[in-house]
């Protein structure tokens, strides 16, 4: 969106016409009215201005200071033991649960990624994102059996991840570290070369599961588009990963007889693999290097201080970008390779599919003088399929609620503070 400044044009319209607000109500309030009326929401308003620790008893509420304030952003926080609104008149503030969620952003791949730096994000480079999801997606439901997962785009280059199941909420935040760490498997600032260390004889499952997901679009994803040895920085990076100077003085003269990053991989992959079956006494060195580079480049790069903190705010699901104009939309992780951020919806073009199909459906009533029932204004838009994707997303979040009660294992009144 190159131009923002009719932004606040625009967001009257987009909040009283196709904002989500009766769906929104059912996913944040878990089928629970005093549970929604203790989440913590804030909004960044025009100029910067930011409010925190909003609360609101009903949906309705939520929906006119939306619609009053027109908020840029808006940003979801956790529920709390008292109103967040009320914060200072009680003692002992403190949250009390909260959706496990991940932060994955685009800029963490800036050491790995060639085509884009900083804010761009391409198709090339939208693969890695797409392979963060589909690893954290099946590591969260086949290692920690959660099954109510929400996968938003952020608007601009990055994914979040919101686990909802009730077991996920009511986590402590030694847990959430637990579980974050567990899956953080790329350590170490800036200055750490290598970054990724794998122990013992046998590789971890869930690693394993990784690298099975990583294995048949590494060569094409980081060796080929990303050039990942066709330069003589991208080779400097790479060679600094390795074990000692020996091998790194060695690899630099094979290099130097092959011209491309494939050809460059697939002797690198040989000398490796001499190294680990012919005899080498530090064979265990290199028993999983192979392994170690294809995560370095390719595995998830979380900020697991996001997925810590019980209090932590993230970007709420159909807010609008304000840099971009994009929505920040819910996509579905079987279908995330066929996902382009290039093609999600704006602001600006949702509004203008409004306009075109009330002027064609007008024409048409005065055609045919029908009398006809009014459609939903997102049905009108491109936002339809997201919509879809979360309507789904709360179904099934539904149906398990209805499944527990019917069992007596929740009651209507669950949460009590």
């Amino acid at each position: 969106m190159s131009d923002v400044s009719n932004l606040l044009d625009l967001l009257p319209v987009y909040y009283s016409r196709l904002f989500p607000f009766v769906d929104y109500y059912r996913w944040l309030s878990y089928g629970n009215a005093a549970a929604f009326s203790k989440r913590e929401f804030s909004f960044t308003l025009s100029d910067d201005v930011y409010i925190r620790y909003q609360s609101f008893t009903d949906l309705k509420g939520l929906s006119d200071e939306i619609k009053r304030l027109l908020p840029h952003k808006v940003d979801i926080g956790a529920i709390y033991n008292i109103q967040p609104r009320d914060q200072r008149r009680g003692s002992n503030f403190q949250p009390v649960e909260r959706e496990l969620v991940f932060d994955i952003d685009m800029t963490d791949y800036d050491e790995v990624r060639t085509c884009c730096k900083g804010a761009d994000i391409c198709g090339k480079c939208w693969k890695f994102m797409s392979l963060a999801c589909k690893i954290l997606d099946s590591a969260l439901r086949l290692d920690f059996g959660y099954k109510h997962i929400l996968w938003v785009f952020s608007g601009r280059r990055g994914i979040h991840c919101w686990v909802c199941d009730s077991k996920a909420r009511t986590l402590s935040g030694q847990v959430r570290a637990a579980v974050a760490e567990y899956l953080q498997i790329i350590g170490g600032g800036e200055f750490m070369k290598k970054k990724v260390h794998l122990t013992g004889d046998k590789i971890h499952h869930s690693i394993k599961r990784a690298l099975d997901i990583i294995d048949p679009v590494f060569i094409e994803m980081c060796i080929k588009e990303q050039n990942m040895l066709g330069t003589e920085e991208g080779i400097e990076k790479f060679l600094a990963i390795l074990p000692n100077e020996e091998d790194r003085q060695e690899m630099k003269v094979l290099f130097s007889k092959e011209g491309t990053s494939e050809a460059r991989w697939n002797i690198f992959v040989q000398y490796i693999e001499s190294k680990r079956t012919g005899g080498d006494r530090k064979w265990y060195l290199y028993r999983h290097l192979i392994e170690e580079i294809k995560l370095q480049y390719s595995y998830p790069r979380l900020d697991i201080n996001v997925s810590k903190g019980l209090n932590h705010l993230l970007k709420s699901p159909f807010c609008v970008h304000p840099k971009t104009g994009k929505i920040c939309i819910p996509f579905s992780a079987n279908a995330v390779d066929k996902f382009d951020p290039d093609k999600v919806p704006t602001i600006m073009t949702l509004i203008e599919e409004i306009n075109i199909y009330d002027v064609k459906d007008k024409v048409e009533e005065e055609t045919y003088e029908l009398n006809k029932k009014r459609i939903k204004d997102y049905k009108k838009t491109s936002l339809n399929k997201s919509l879809h994707i979360f309507q789904e997303f709360l179904q099934h979040l539904e149906a398990e609620r209805r499944e527990q009660r019917l069992k007596g294992k929740i009651s209507t009144d669950r949460m009590e503070f």
